[in-house]
């Protein structure tokens, strides 16, 4: 499964594009552009698995770097500062990595 499987291609550019400079990105506002606020549990839940590169049930803060990759592979790296700030937002449970509720509730927050 692909993120255009479950997101619309135009969104995704859309927000990738948004948050093109450095220290820019705003997960809120990403995850409402990308239209993920409006998806079902379900399909947060696929989104998630597909952000989980290597299959762990964890996005860790290496992975969390990468987090624009997963949507559009031509999208750039978060900086360490928004990387932090990204995992510090999502971290519920201060396990260093964010899980499958975690990211729900980060999605439904936004």
């Amino acid at each position: 499964m692909s993120m255009t499987d479950l997101l619309n291609a135009e969104d995704i550019k859309k927000a990738v594009g948004a948050f093109t400079a450095v220290d820019s990105f705003d997960h809120k506002k990403f995850f409402q552009m990308v239209g993920l606020k409006k998806k079902s549990p379900d399909d947060v839940k696929k989104v998630f698995h597909i952000l989980d590169k290597d299959k762990s049930g964890f996005i860790e803060e290496d992975e969390l770097g990468f987090i624009l990759k997963g949507f559009s592979p031509d999208a750039r790296d978060l900086s360490v500062k928004e990387t932090k700030t990204l995992m510090a937002a999502g971290d519920k449970d201060g396990d260093g990595k964010i899980g499958v509720d975690e990211f729900s509730s980060l999605v439904a927050e936004s």
